[in-house]
């Protein structure tokens, strides 16, 4: 079979890579397409992987307006001389447009409940749209609800080994305690509007009282801030989550992460809850707390700072999680192996139940 993964972000290319290399393994030929937006070309780079690049959709409105039809150009000519039987993407409008255009099926991967606006562009083009069960939109009969979440595609434990050598890389010692915080831009169609920190430097200065502070950054940080920014390999910012006793930010994907993870997970943003899965991570597995302003989540940050066992409370509600989850991408390792039989299959059983 030939295939056409496209990476539209830098978490798709984790999203993505043990499915990739399964399927090569397994005989089938990956193509990848790939924009360019914060890290995704590096990512790729230090991954081994070979792709084509199609450039960036810019920031702007007005640049994303002008560069969507570009970039489906682009993707339309590259998957053409490839020639594929199917797309595979996250939420990726291009994957959809061209492969409805050549007459293959797409299929794509959403979780993203508010992000209407890259919903209309492409879901009435894909042919399935798979989504975490608690997605809280209905996409009508080409939607296929799952158990599990876009970040256990790379963090089950199948596939997720934490490296402890990370710890020495990032200067930290044995046992000692440390926070990720982390920092976005808001510049995604989908966050337009939308806001999350504000008063960067209160949160080091108050984390900091308990342990050493790393940053990780989509934006440029303030000269007195960047001593405090990671400088770990990119692929190993999963490794440093893992070990940290919290992840305090405003970036949904880095706190969902952390909290799948086992890592106690402030999240804060104008947009908590709206997102389906964050909300299950908090009110269901309690691994997560969801906040709208800085200061509360703040003072939850430090009350988790103070808890000796925190880590260990958090290992054990994760060990819960994880039983309730299928590991996602053995599913869609089946799923794409078998469509359409798979796609028929899942419809009747929802049809049934």
């Amino acid at each position: 079979m030939k295939i056409v993964v496209d990476i539209n972000h830098p978490a798709d290319v984790h999203f993505f890579k043990n499915f990739i290399r399964e399927m090569e393994q397994r005989g089938h030929t990956i193509l990848i397409t790939a924009s360019r937006k914060e890290i995704s070309y590096r990512l790729l780079d230090n991954y081994g992987f070979t792709y084509q690049k199609l450039g960036s959709y810019g920031k702007s409105l007005t640049e994303k307006l002008f560069k969507i039809p570009l970039l489906d150009i682009r993707m339309f000519w590259v998957a053409k001389k490839f020639n594929p039987d199917m797309f595979v993407g996250f939420g990726s409008i291009r994957a959809a447009h061209a492969a409805k255009l050549l007459g293959k099926p797409c299929i794509n991967f959403e979780d993203t409940d508010h992000a209407t606006w890259e919903h209309r562009l492409y879901v009435p083009f894909a042919t399935v749209v798979i989504t975490p069960r608690c997605f809280r939109k209905d996409f009508g009969d080409k939607q296929v609800k799952i158990d599990t979440y876009k970040e256990l595609f790379y963090l089950h434990p199948d596939y997720f080994r934490p490296d402890n050598s990370v710890l020495a890389q990032a200067g930290i010692n044995p046992g000692e305690r440390f926070s990720v915080v982390r920092f976005v831009a808001f510049d995604a169609q989908h966050d337009l509007g939308q806001k999350g920190l504000h008063n960067r430097e209160e949160i080091v200065e108050q984390l900091e009282k308990y342990g050493k502070v790393f940053i990780t950054s989509e934006g440029a940080l303030p000269d007195h801030l960047k001593k405090y920014q990671i400088t770990i390999p990119l692929e190993k910012l999963h490794d440093l989550l893992y070990f940290a006793t919290l992840c305090f930010g405003d970036g949904s994907t880095t706190a969902a992460e952390a909290a799948m993870m086992g890592t106690p997970t402030v999240y804060v943003s104008s947009l908590a809850g709206s997102l389906g899965y964050m909300s299950d991570l908090e009110q269901i597995y309690d691994l997560l707390y969801n906040f709208r302003d800085q200061e509360p989540a703040l003072a939850k940050a430090v009350e988790l700072l103070k808890n000796p066992q925190v880590k260990e409370e958090w290992g054990k509600k994760r060990e819960i999680f994880l039983k309730e989850k299928i590991n996602a991408t053995r599913f869609l390792l089946w799923f794409v192996e078998t469509y359409p039989q798979s796609f028929l299959s899942l419809r009747e059983k929802s049809a049934g139940s």
